[in-house]
């Protein structure tokens, strides 16, 4: 084997093994330790997370204060906010994951096909390499010569024959040469082309999970600053802020208006989700053990057999929309301007979602939260 099979080989081989590690499942799905943090507050001086100023006299390093009762709606709103970016940034962290397995899966595609090729083109050198060889052994001269010096008649009629016949295979194994180094050259080109994208998204990646961690941990920060009945009054105010919302969501009228029956696929995706009620949300997480908002719907539409896009936003985009009194249970209720978060209808005016970290998969009502549009996966 020639020193620049080798090589191409040796290459190939190096990018299938890169891209099985790239590739390979391990924490890139596991749930972030929250970061200690001495302050995560934007403003120097004050209380992290709250922007409010410390007490006076209190100790450096010691733990703050709880926030006073009459500040807990403030803080309830700062959660909502801060789980509300977390969730942004695991969308784009979903999006890059997705997008980095395609283009590992190409580059080991490209990789098969360069040494396919690599292995072709040494073929069809090979037989270059023994009609030069039958030339020498022929006195060195071509064939042309050889039937034009000829003084009998049939071996000159033969001769023209092999010779155009010659002239012909030589042609062909020119081209074939000539367009497998080209498609050599394309697939070289393609894997570069899908290195630099594969490496952009792996740094869109680490971007990603350092906003999720970073507003993850000072939001259980603020958590952890509440008393036990604080912690209860502030999931009280957090029923009492969803039951509001489903409430005008209902007064509408909206529910007299729905009234679609599921399709069998959607009855399908249902099940699924029913199925994982009390699991935790774990961001990046698709199952089976957790699941993010995103990761429950699009696994619930796999396991129906009708796979969908992995995120909210990407859901939104390529499924289509329907108009929320024509939805049916297994549609999805897409939140927020930003699309940052997906449900899934399960009828009556309920839904089935993964909320934010440190809650499970549950039921909840469909107007609880800012409702962007429906959309269908198996329009």
């Amino acid at each position: 084997m020639g020193t620049g099979k080798r090589g191409l080989l040796t290459a190939a081989v190096t990018v299938v093994c890169a891209v099985t590690v790239l590739a390979a499942p391990g924490t890139a799905f596991a749930a972030p330790k929250p970061t200690p943090s001495t302050s995560t507050s934007t403003v120097p001086g004050t209380v992290p997370g709250t922007g409010a100023a410390p007490r006076a006299g209190a100790t450096p390093g010691a733990v703050p204060t709880p926030p006073p009762d009459k500040d807990l709606e403030k803080v309830r709103e700062r959660l909502d906010r801060l789980y509300h970016d977390a969730a942004v940034a695991t969308d784009s962290y979903n999006a890059a994951e997705e997008r980095a397995k395609e283009q590992s899966a190409r580059i080991v595609a490209l990789a098969k096909k360069i040494v396919a090729g690599q292995r072709k083109l040494d073929r069809l050198k090979d037989q270059a390499g023994a009609s030069a060889r039958a030339q020498y052994r022929g006195g060195g001269l071509p064939p042309t010569a050889q039937f034009l010096l000829s003084d009998d008649p049939q071996q000159f009629l033969d001769g023209a024959g092999t010779v155009l016949n010659g002239q012909r295979a030589t042609t062909k194994l020119i081209g074939e040469m000539t367009r497998t180094q080209q498609e050599l050259r394309e697939y070289a080109d393609d894997a570069s082309a899908q290195w630099r994208k594969l490496d952009a998204n792996r740094k869109a990646k680490a971007v990603a999970k350092k906003k999720i961690k970073r507003q993850i941990a000072e939001a259980e920060q603020l958590e952890s600053r509440l008393e036990k009945k604080q912690k209860e009054r502030l999931a009280e105010l957090e029923r009492q802020a969803a039951y509001k919302a489903q409430t005008q969501w209902l007064d509408t009228g909206i529910l007299k208006e729905i009234d679609g029956k599921a399709s069998q696929q959607g009855r399908k995706a249902v099940a699924f989700a029913t199925a994982q009620l009390g699991k935790p949300y774990v961001w990046g997480a698709e199952g089976p053990d957790s699941f993010d908002c995103s990761g429950l719907t699009s696994q619930a539409w796999a396991d129906a057999g009708h796979p969908i896009p992995r995120t909210s936003q990407e859901q939104w985009r390529q499924l289509k929309h329907v108009d929320v009194k024509d939805m049916r249970p297994g549609d999805l209720i897409i939140y927020f301007d930003d699309a940052s978060h997906v449900a899934m209808y399960v009828g009556d005016g309920a839904i089935i979602h993964a909320p934010r970290p440190g809650r499970t998969v549950t039921v909840a009502g469909a107007g609880t939260m800012p409702i962007l549009g429906v959309v269908r996966p198996d329009a």
